[in-house]
């Protein structure tokens, strides 16, 4: 039995291959990053089908008790809803921006950290269909979402999307 004679590429033929293989790598993660948005409303959608109808009702209520201020005569605007953890690197910086409208808008916007990791903030984010963590939503003062971000959102970023 013969054996088959080693293809040897040459330098210029192993250069093309690398640049061919560098490209495709880059193509593969622009895709990616150009879906990220896609992605993530669809395992939000996974997310919030696991929740019944009864306790999409309860959290439902919780939430109109807590954040709808035309009802319970609070003056907030807005609420800012964080939903992360205590250790992703993006969660504590937004601890920093968090601390930031408190201080420079605390009487327009009430702003409430959920660690979705403990047991008890699970409902929050199975109803609101958490895929990434750092989440914010933005609330009306009824209570209704206006605005969500997954990742990182300045201080400039939220004023410009609430005021």
């Amino acid at each position: 039995m013969k054996c088959m004679p080693k293809l040897k590429l040459s330098t210029k033929q192993k250069g093309v291959s690398s640049v061919v293989a560098l490209l495709s790598s880059v193509l593969f993660f622009a895709i990616l990053l150009l879906n990220k948005q896609n992605m993530e409303n669809y395992v939000s959608k996974i997310v919030k089908q696991g929740n019944t109808v009864e306790s999409n009702l309860s959290t439902e209520a919780k939430l109109d008790q807590l954040y709808n201020y035309s009802k319970n005569n609070k003056t907030f605007q807005f609420t800012f809803l964080e939903l992360g953890a205590k250790g992703c690197s993006a969660c504590i910086r937004m601890e920093g921006v968090m601390d930031e409208v408190r201080k420079n808008h605390g009487e327009k916007i009430n702003v409430v950290f959920y660690n979705v990791l403990l047991p008890e903030n699970q409902e929050y984010m199975t109803f609101y269909g958490i895929a990434t963590i750092p989440t914010q939503i933005f609330l009306d003062n009824s209570g209704k979402e206006v605005f969500r971000h997954n990742g990182f959102i300045s201080m400039k970023e939220i004023e410009n999307i609430l005021f």
